[in-house]
This record gives C-alpha cells, sequence and structure tokens, in this order.
C-alpha cells in the first residue's frame, strides 16, 4: 500500500474510502498495526483524518475503514452529539495534528436518533444524561421533517449533515481551514449489514467525489 505523506483533503477522503471498500469486500490489509508502526508512531503522532463518530460498539474506526497506529485521531460519542471537549477534541485533530480531514460518521439502526424519534412521538424522554444525548439529536429530527424527510435513512441523513454544519458554525478554527482549502469536513453513513460507508455530506472537498455504495 502506498502512503501520501502529506495528503490533501481529497487524497485522505480516497485513503480512507480505499480501506472501507477492502473492508466491504472481505480483503483488509491490516496496515499500520505491526511492531514497526507502534515504534514509528511513539515518538510523535500525524494521523490522516479525524474520525467523530457514534460510540455504537460496531463502529470500531480502525476497523471498518482498514486502518491501523496512527491514521486516525478518533473521537466518539452516543449519536455523535458534540458538545464543547468534543469541538476541541476536533480542533486538537485538526490544528495541532493537521489532519486534512474530519469525518463525521453515523450509522442505521442508531440508538440515539430512535430515541429521538419516539421521544417526539409520545413526549416521553429518557432520565439521566441520557437525556442530554436525546435532546440534542432532537433538532435534527425536527428539521428532517420539517423537509418532509421521514425515513429512517432520511433522517439519519440529515442528523449527520446537521452535525457538519454545526462543527463548521461554531468552531472558527475549522471553517477558516475548509476555507483556505487546508482541510475537509465529510459525513459518512455506515450500514451496518454490509459495512459500507456513503457520503451524504462533503464541505471543502472538490466538487466531484465518488461516493461508496
Amino acid at each position: 500500500m502506498t502512503e501520501i505523506l502529506s495528503p490533501t483533503p481529497l487524497d485522505a477522503f480516497e485513503l480512507l474510502m480505499a480501506g472501507n471498500q477492502r473492508f466491504v469486500s472481505g480483503t483488509p490489509e491490516h496496515p499500520n498495526q505491526d511492531a514497526t508502526r507502534r515504534t514509528e508512531t511513539a515518538p510523535s503522532q500525524q494521523p490522516f483524518a479525524v474520525l467523530f463518530g457514534c460510540s455504537d460498539s460496531r463502529l470500531a474506526a480502525e476497523i471498518i475503514f482498514d486502518r491501523g497506529l496512527g491514521d486516525l485521531f478518533v473521537v466518539r460519542t452516543a449519536g455523535h452529539v458534540a458538545g464543547t471537549e468534543v469541538l476541541g477534541s476536533i480542533e486538537f485533530g485538526a490544528a495541532v495534528l493537521n489532519a486534512p480531514l474530519v469525518v463525521v460518521l453515523g450509522h442505521d439502526s442508531c440508538g440515539a436518533v430512535a430515541a429521538a424519534c419516539s421521544a417526539l412521538q409520545d413526549g416521553q424522554t429518557p432520565g439521566g444524561f441520557v437525556r442530554d444525548v436525546v435532546e440534542r439529536v432532537t433538532p435534527s429530527v425536527l428539521a428532517a421533517r420539517a423537509a418532509g424527510r421521514e425515513s429512517a435513512e432520511e433522517i439519519l441523513a440529515e442528523h449527520i449533515e446537521h452535525t457538519v454544519d454545526l462543527l463548521l458554525d461554531r468552531s472558527r478554527i475549522l471553517a477558516d481551514r475548509v476555507a483556505d482549502g487546508r482541510l475537509a469536513v465529510v459525513g459518512l453513513s455506515y450500514r451496518l449489514a454490509d459495512g459500507s460507508a456513503r457520503l451524504v455530506a462533503a464541505r471543502g472537498l472538490e466538487s466531484a467525489v465518488p461516493s461508496a455504495g
């Protein structure tokens, strides 16, 4: 496998999606997972992407994108809801570690999205801090329904795109890097059954980008 020393946002996106294709086809290469890579990355890290995904146990980033040590700077929360700690972590990956790509990764059968839909339907929300997660997903569900997007797939895509835009609206650091071409922020929708990741939102990539699936 050929690695790119200073990848552009598009290079990083293509590298990530190539790994997902290997995972889907059952031909993973498991790059950068040996003792040599462990030694190489011990002094410092240069991840090519920041992966902000749902905490779902079936969404292990390095597995589904066939990557290894030092490749991905991973931030995960239930329903990929973004608070200040998340924003700070993503900014660290993009601005301090100079990763050229930020990925928001959602997936079908997401419990947080389902809980938000149920809460709107029956008026009951979970207790504890799970309530906060559900309340942060609810605006995406409302926006999808207002636009006539009622299916689970459409609501998920709305939530992923909403998260992409939220990152850029709230973080001047990320927005400035996208504006000057140093960073792209994309949203991917992952299918649990077949393992494919499909592009649903892109900010800062070249216009003609093929999507997987």
